[in-house]
């Protein structure tokens, strides 16, 4: 999803459908374990969520990202629009809630974004990496960052936080294909804010990252990611180096 700024109208229009506990939903499939699907709720605080955070630009959160796992423990991941078009210093602060900072502040000191996106901000190049200034992964954990998935193969969380709310989201289902190189899901009230939001699955590998089509989505309702394969690998293994 796009930053609050450049999505207003959008979050005017919807601006209710985050005020969330219960909404339309279908069961889960009994394959899939515990249902139900398609219900967007404030996230748990605990160890997983932990590894969520808000990505501030000056005082205002603007979108999310996530910690991934590396060799120097410094790494997080997030949608390229998030990383791109700012001179401002960025802050990531893990289980931001309440205007708290539990597990401190990290600064963005080194933002990575794909060929793709960097020379023509190619909607299927809507990932990217970003080192921050101290090792965050020993603090709150990371998910590893798979590539190559199959798009549904299994459900995956998304969790993330919405500009005009100070705790984050969360939601599980099974995403589906948008075309080669998007996958979606639907899932209510994602508005501007969440955009780099992991798609963690059941392991714990984040298999997608909010944005994309649309840089995340037109509606609150369906969300986006890139189906992350070569690109994205080849962005991960040289964030990693």
């Amino acid at each position: 999803m796009l930053s609050s700024v450049k999505r207003t109208p959008r979050l005017a229009l919807h601006v209710a459908a985050v005020l969330l506990t219960v909404t339309s939903a279908s069961e889960a499939a009994a394959d899939d374990g515990a249902g139900p699907f398609g219900v967007t709720a404030v996230a748990a605080a605990n160890s997983p969520n932990a590894r969520v955070g808000a990505l501030f630009d000056g005082a205002q959160h603007h979108c999310t990202a996530s910690v991934v796992r590396s060799p120097h423990r410094d790494l997080i991941v997030t949608a390229a629009h998030c990383l791109d078009g700012s001179d401002r210093d960025l802050v990531f602060v893990p289980g931001y809630r309440d205007g708290e900072a539990p597990y401190g502040k990290w600064k963005v000191t080194k933002r990575y974004l794909p060929e793709g996106w960097a020379e023509g901000q190619d909607e299927d190049s809507d990932v990217a990496f970003a080192e921050v200034d101290g090792h965050v992964q020993d603090v709150v954990g990371g998910n590893r960052f798979v590539t190559g998935t199959a798009t549904g193969a299994t459900a995956v969380t998304v969790t993330g936080y919405p500009s005009n709310r100070e705790a984050p989201i969360s939601c599980t289902n099974r995403p589906t294909a948008h075309s080669r190189t998007q996958q979606r899901i639907e899932c209510p009230g994602y508005i501007g804010g969440t955009s780099g939001s992991p798609w963690v699955n059941g392991d714990g590998q984040v298999v997608g990252v909010l944005g994309g089509h649309e840089q995340g989505g037109a509606t609150p309702d369906v969300s986006y990611s890139v189906v992350l394969g070569a690109e994205a690998a080849a962005l991960y293994r040289d964030a990693v180096r």
